[in-house]
């Protein structure tokens, strides 16, 4: 391959290269948060307030654990 071969080919891969940087640096700029893509997709949704429902039923029927507080975060206990 030739040096202006190279050459041509340099400038090309350039070009893209920036093209690209460009593209992904705006894409950033548009994009929201996953979580904010999936708020309020099972708002009304009875199927996902069952789910819920059944879920604290099932993590209430655990009882509580001893050394553990509200919050779920065990306490400290000093030896």
């Amino acid at each position: 391959m030739s040096t202006a071969d190279l050459e041509k080919r340099l400038v090309a891969l350039e070009a893209e290269v920036a093209a690209l940087k460009k593209k992904a640096s705006h894409t950033a700029e548009l994009e929201r948060p996953w979580w904010e893509e999936i708020a309020g997709t099972f708002a009304n949704d009875p199927i996902y307030d069952e789910a819920m429902r059944l879920g604290r039923q099932y993590r209430d029927s655990l009882g509580p654990k001893e050394g553990r507080r509200r919050n779920g975060r065990a306490r400290h206990r000093p030896s």
